[in-house]
């Protein structure tokens, strides 16, 4: 009988772990892309949750620009009127005295290293 110099079941063993080895390495990527999506699931998620946030705020900011509290905050705070019965004070100064003055500040300069003269000397428009 003719004999092979190769034996049959040890290539059918060394195909066998080929195949499991392209099995694992499948698998492998498919994990790695599972992982990768579930990142891309969770920034998602948080994205939309921030944007409900977001709206639900400016629902609420909303709603309360447009009640009668609102401008009536609105116009006593920044519009500057009255509502009937309300007594303005306008404050005046003591008869004879100076009135205050508001002095603005004197910048003081700051003073400049040499080479920073140099430099604007020659490289500043």
């Amino acid at each position: 009988m003719f004999k092979f110099p190769i034996n049959v079941r040890r290539v059918a063993a060394f195909a066998g772990v080929f195949v499991l080895i392209l099995f694992i390495i499948e698998f492998n990527s498919r994990l790695e892309e599972l992982n990768h999506l579930n990142e891309q699931r969770d920034e998602v998620r948080a994205l939309a949750t921030q944007a409900m946030q977001t709206q639900v705020s400016l629902q609420t900011r909303v709603a309360y620009a447009a009640s009668t509290e609102a401008v009536e905050e609105w116009a006593r705070t920044q519009g500057h009127y009255m509502q009937e019965g309300d007594q303005p004070v306008i404050p005046v100064g003591v008869p004879g005295s100076e009135p205050a003055i508001a002095s603005t500040p004197i910048p003081t300069p700051t003073t400049m290293q040499n080479w920073e003269i140099w430099w604007t000397l020659f490289f500043d428009d």
